[in-house]
């Protein structure tokens, strides 16, 4: 069962390869979120200080009574957090909103500050300053394996060129239709882990024909197959979902894409729409206030 089957990272440690995001779960709906998880058996819960959950992310599993050397805790380092002093300082805060003496893995959110998110400056000073923090805390204990997010390979260059231990893993948009293979190829030769946000193309990838086409013929659900296909090309997928029901398909994932097919899957036309969230800079917007108000009206409509 893919619930009990890890990575394992440079350092030694082992991360489960099926992931739980919660990305847009509120404060105070998360911990019921997680603790519903864990009963299904995920061992790995993904937040961020930007998500503004990691406290309700941590009660979750507090109320969930496992044992806390059992759970594998990501959480991401503000992407505006470019000074070592501002870093170590946000490291610590995350430590104690969630009430752990240890983080499982903590990554740089992005090379950019959100606002500058695919500017030309990559911002290569801050995020050494970023990076030593995020050493030290590893060094000291605080952080079980370090790690960055939407790093591009000159950026990764930068860390492993000036710092003293190379990221561990580089969390980043992948799912079909959107496959940056050279970049997976060289965290691979380099030993990053790859993980795979968005892994469904924030559910753009419900309604996508040949994708639809793709899970019938393997009498799946799409998300299944997105899953599997991140799977398959080595990267650890982390979907997001509130829906227990959800959680559990998701896991259910013992089955083989044949090759001739992953080809096919890797030929689906680059998404460029991904619908109310498209304004996120990840996802190719720019983050204004007018974007992010225009956002959350449309999310209330519904």
């Amino acid at each position: 069962m893919i619930l009990e089957e890890s990575f394992v990272l440079a350092n030694g440690v082992h991360i489960p390869k099926l992931g739980l995001g919660t990305w847009f779960i509120n404060n105070n709906k998360v911990p019921k979120v997680v603790e519903q998880a864990i009963e299904l058996g995920y061992r790995h819960i993904d937040t961020a200080q930007a998500y503004r959950n990691e406290a309700g992310v941590a009660a979750g599993i507090r109320a969930s009574r496992i044992q806390r050397e059992k759970m594998f805790v990501t959480t991401k380092l503000a992407a505006g957090a470019k000074t070592y002093a501002k870093a170590t300082k946000s490291i610590d805060k995350s430590l104690k909103k969630m009430k752990m003496d240890v983080i499982d893995l903590m990554i740089i959110h992005s090379p950019q500050p959100w606002t500058k998110f695919g500017d030309e400056n990559r911002y290569f000073d801050g995020n050494m300053q970023a990076w030593r923090a995020l050493e030290d805390a590893y060094s000291a204990g605080k952080l079980r394996a370090i790690g960055v997010s939407n790093f591009q390979q000159p950026d990764l260059e930068n860390i492993q060129k000036n710092g003293s231990i190379s990221p561990m893993v580089n969390q980043v948009l992948a799912h079909i239709g959107n496959t940056p293979q050279a970049l997976i190829d060289y965290c691979q030769r380099e030993n990053i882990l790859v993980q795979a946000y968005s892994p469904v193309a924030h559910g753009v990838l419900l309604n996508n024909d040949a994708v639809m086409r793709m899970a019938n013929k393997y009498a799946v659900s799409v998300p299944q197959l997105c899953l599997r296909y991140d799977l398959q090309l080595g990267l650890q997928p982390l979907p997001k979902t509130v829906t227990p029901s959800h959680m559990k398909t998701n896991a259910m994932l013992d089955f083989v894409i044949d090759d001739a097919d992953m080809d096919i899957l890797k030929g689906v036309p680059k998404i460029t729409d991904y619908g109310d969230a498209s304004f996120m800079p990840v996802f190719g917007g720019k983050l204004t206030v007018g974007a992010i108000l225009s956002a959350i009206f449309k999310r209330k409509a519904k």
